[in-house]
This record gives structure tokens, C-alpha cells and sequence, in this order.
């Protein structure tokens, strides 16, 4: 079925449908609200790499205006080759993410892949990602909503609206409400680039809106794949009335040891945040 029913809001997605017009879940984080007037922007690299890495970029993008650190521990890799270049931390990886929050006072965002190691990763950030691969993953879904803990899930990239917020009702049903949906782009039978592995489904961010009081944040990094699309789809999504952002940052991107195609460094950074500080402006919002 390709799109939501009534039937559908009544029997299956009874949790996160809007019981009224005008319903709205505000989801804190640590000191961080999301789904309210201000767009809150996770930042990070994709894959942290060393505990001096991850401090540093942690300060740099707090000072242009992220409201929490985003990155990646355990990777997720479309390939099971790792090297010298392409690699993953794992429990250190998560133990320099939380002392890089703690420095810097912001909120932590990071991935768990495996339901043995929920408690690992829930010990270590104040929100928990549910990757797009994982979407579906229920009885991961069910381990990580019993933590208690916020949750970002990511839609995946075949997946339908109804899908998406179906996943999303395993994790209400679980009696966890802090749930924020995260677009990342769809797979389309045709691209821009030859890099360009999906689409972003902007038009699903007032879609949500009809269906479920839910917030929506956007990931232009890894939808678009290319470093000169992030900050124009970012634009798109704020003015769209995405309630938050994921961007990639990395202090030499084209060093990144994980997705080095996407991130931005710190200047260009510093640029879209002012960007899309002056487009939330115009809808009564802040960044």
C-alpha cells in the first residue's frame, strides 16, 4: 500500500497520529528541545576517529550554532573491508563522544547496530540512532525504546511514509514518545551524479505533518553524498519546516576515514549556519 488510510490512523498507527489538529511532541535532549521554534542542528563527523578529533570538532561546531554532536562509533559500512583509512572506533569511539559532550555541554547523538549492545551505547549518549538500514529492525526497535532514552529514526531509503511511521510505532508502543523521524533521501531510478545514491523527499516534511505530532529533521549529508549539494538541500529542508538538521563536519573532509564525498569543513559550516539562521528567521524560528 503506498499511502496512509484512515484505517491506518485508527487501528495501526493509533500512538503517532494526531489526535488533534494541532498536536505537536516536543522531544528534549539534554537542554535541547526538538519540535519546537528552534531548529536544532546535530554536527559531527560521520565516523570519530581519535579522541582529539572528535573534541575539536565538537567546539568548532558549537561555536557556529549545533545544539548537539552527532557521530559515529560503530559504522554501519556498506563493505565489510576495514583499513587503515576506512575504520571505526567502536566503545572508544563512544567513550570520546560523551567526554567531547561533556566538554563542550552538548547533547550526544550516535548510532547502536546491534541489540547486544543497546546498554553500551545507551550509557554513553543522550540520544540513540536508529539507522536507516535498521529501520525496521524491531526487536532492536523494542531494546532501544526501553531504554528510555530519545531516539532518532531514520527512514529508509525504500521506504514508504507508512513504513517509516510504523517503525516509529513500534518505539511509542515500547512507551518511549521521544521519538524524532529523520528523512535521508529515497532510492529514485534516476540521479544527478554518479555519487548520488538517493533523493531527498523534502515533500515528506510537510507530509509528516499531516499524519503525526511527531518532529522531522532532515540528513542533506548522507542523501546527497556530495559536499556542494549539503548546504542548498539544508536551505530547502529549514525552509520546508524541518525541525532540525544533520550535517557531517570534518576539520579536512577529503580525510575523512569514513564518507570523505559529504562532509563539510569548518568554514563552510559556518556559512550554511548563518544561511539557514536567516531562513529559519523568516518562518518566526531560530537555529
Amino acid at each position: 500500500m503506498k499511502d496512509i488510510s484512515q484505517k491506518d490512523l485508527e487501528t495501526n498507527l493509533r500512538l503517532v497520529a494526531k489526535q488533534e489538529p494541532d498536536q505537536r511532541t516536543l522531544v528534549r535532549v539534554g537542554s535541547v528541545v526538538i519540535g519546537g521554534e528552534q531548529v536544532a542542528v546535530m554536527a559531527g563527523p560521520c565516523a570519530v576517529e581519535s579522541r582529539d578529533q572528535v573534541v575539536e570538532i565538537a567546539a568548532r561546531v558549537k561555536a557556529s550554532g549545533a545544539r548537539l554532536l552527532r557521530g559515529g562509533a560503530f559504522k554501519p559500512l556498506t563493505f565489510p573491508y576495514r583499513n587503515e583509512r576506512m575504520f571505526e572506533l567502536r566503545e572508544r569511539g563512544l567513550a570520546y563522544l560523551k567526554e567531547a559532550g561533556e566538554k563542550t555541554g552538548l547533547p550526544v547523538v550516535s548510532e547502536v547496530m546491534d541489540v547486544r549492545l543497546v546498554g553500551l551505547v545507551a550509557d554513553h549518549v543522550d540520544m540513540i540512532q536508529i539507522g536507516a538500514r535498521n529501520m525496521q529492525n524491531f526487536p532492536l526497535l523494542e531494546e532501544v525504546a526501553k531504554t528510555g532514552k530519545p531516539v532518532l529514526l531514520k527512514r529508509h531509503y525504500g521506504a514508504s511514509l507508512r513504513d517509516w511511521l510504523g517503525a516509529a510505532e513500534y518505539l511509542l508502543y515500547n512507551a518511549n514518545r521521544n521519538v524524532v523521524l529523520c528523512e535521508r533521501g529515497i532510492a529514485a531510478p534516476h540521479t544527478h551524479q554518479p555519487t548520488s545514491r538517493f533523493i531527498v523527499d523534502l515533500q515528506v516534511v510537510p507530509a509528516v505533518r499531516d499524519f503525526t505530532h511527531l518532529p522531522v529533521v532532515v540528513d542533506p549529508s548522507h542523501a546527497t553524498f556530495k559536499r556542494d549539494y549539503v548546504p542548498p538541500i539544508a536551505r530547502a529542508a529549514v525552509a520546508a519546516g524541518a525541525d532540525g538538521l544533520l550535517i557531517d563536519v570534518h576539520p579536512v573532509p577529503e580525510q575523512a576515514a569514513v564518507d570523505p564525498l559529504q562532509a563539510l569543513d569548518y568554514r563552510s559550516f559556518g556559512r550554511l549556519m548563518e544561511q539557514v539562521s536567516a531562513i529559519a528567521g523568516v518562518l518566526g524560528r531560530t537555529i
